[in-house]
């Protein structure tokens, strides 16, 4: 298996990762200096809530814009407005002058995550897209693991400031990436067009639209917890700063094991498809276990688990992708579905902030994990109904399998 792009594999890796390092240990940081100021579960759910509206409510114009201006472009100029707002960020103390910057910076991360999405089978080529992944996944992984635990020590050492710095520094990795790719990814109104822009639709393909709507199911039952979870570990469980980095981190360490298990299964969408159900409910009864826990360390093992499954799924999905989508389009279906991803991301902190002014932490969590196991009862079904359509028609005679790659390819520059 060889990439298209191999020098641009690594470099979309490095960028994100280093990307990835500065806004995990940002995000860890101002929950935790929300938390110690005593600004309580509604600051904490708005700077989430903040960090998400943009890329659900700007999805349809970024999708088109994503498809049309060139990568390069937008990963330059974009880059550089985020780091400018890391940086004002560092600059002020006010609790709601910060979240509005949040949501700054979120309308960037709109725009620079369908781009990297768009770019990926580009410089992995149709047969390379989930070693690529996985390969990303571990940057993002290492920036991940690092990003939360930096986070617990610096904002205990130093306060808020000098973590927003760095991830004003980190975001020039977006700027870079931008420069020194060299693919590049500029759709024309002619491959638009033979892409059948006005025709596809995800709503057409089944098992797209069944993944879209499981995924969103899910991440609505279970990232209520993003907002809930550190009363639950600092306050619940008796935590410090640096262990509740590490809770997080242990999320990503089994998000990096999981995504390469996932490379090693070159499979058919309606196999890949059939996994997706068991994973998803084996992520969600690793959120509800961890409610049970009565120390810290008892939530380890199960968010190395939930992390597991999640770096395979998010693996298996953009390979599903990659293979099912029009090249000309996938900044707009990458830009949707993250607005679907998002707007359930939206409901479920708000819920967050409203539970844990009235429940005890361990509660929701434990409700949370319950919402999770039904969310795949209810819509999982649908999703192993459509893998088994879509195994069904790749057999039949003259049928293109889905595998194949799209004859409309997006061009690159030396």
């Amino acid at each position: 298996m060889s990439f298209t792009s191999p020098r641009d594999v690594y470099l979309l890796a490095a960028a994100r990762g280093i990307s990835f390092l500065g806004d995990f240990m940002a995000a860890t940081a101002l929950v935790l200096a929300f938390q110690d100021r005593g600004a309580g579960g509604m600051a904490v759910a708005a700077v989430l809530i903040a960090s998400v509206l943009p890329v659900v409510a700007f999805a349809p114009l970024v999708g088109r814009l994503v498809d049309r201006v060139d990568s390069r472009v937008l990963l330059t100029v974009v880059g550089l407005g985020q780091a400018a707002c890391c940086a004002a960020m560092a600059l002020t103390t006010s609790t709601w002058l910060l979240i509005a910057l949040v949501a700054l910076l979120a309308t960037g991360v709109a725009i620079t995550t369908p781009t990297f999405n768009a770019l990926l089978p580009e410089v992995a080529g149709p047969d390379g897209v989930g070693r690529a992944m996985a390969i990303g996944q571990t940057a993002n992984s290492i920036g991940s693991l690092a990003g939360p635990a930096l986070a617990g020590v610096l904002v205990g050492a130093f306060g808020l400031r000098i973590p927003l710095l760095i991830d004003a520094v980190t975001y020039l990795a977006v700027v870079g990436a931008g420069l020194l790719l060299r693919t590049r990814r500029s759709v024309t109104a002619q491959e638009r067009a033979s892409a059948g822009t006005a025709a596809w639709k995800i709503r057409q393909d089944s098992l797209l639209l069944a993944l879209t709507a499981l995924i969103g199911a899910l991440v609505l039952a279970l990232n209520v917890t993003m907002v809930v979870g550190v009363f639950f570990i600092r306050e619940t469980l008796g935590g410090s700063p640096a262990e509740f980095g590490l809770v997080e981190a242990a999320w990503t360490a089994g998000m990096l094991a999981g995504g390469w298990f996932a490379a090693a299964r070159a499979r058919t969408d309606a196999a890949l498809g059939r996994l997706l159900v068991v994973m998803h409910l084996v992520t969600a009864l690793a959120v509800l276990m961890s409610g049970f826990a009565t120390v810290v360390w008892m939530v380890y093992p199960l968010w190395l688990l939930g992390g597991a499954m999640n770096g395979a799924e998010n693996n298996f999905l953009g390979v599903i992708a990659a293979r099912r989508v029009p090249a000309a389009l996938r900044g707009r279906f990458f830009a949707r579905f993250g607005a679907v991803v998002n707007a359930a991301n939206l409901i479920g902190y708000g819920a967050g902030g409203l539970l844990i002014e009235r429940f005890e932490p361990r509660h929701v969590v434990i409700g949370c994990g319950a919402a999770g196991v039904l969310a795949v009862v209810a819509f999982g079904p649908a999703l192993w109904r459509a893998s088994a359509a879509s195994a069904a028609a790749s057999s039949l005679p003259g049928t293109s399998s889905p595998r194949s790659p799209s004859p409309v390819s997006s061009g690159s520059a030396p």
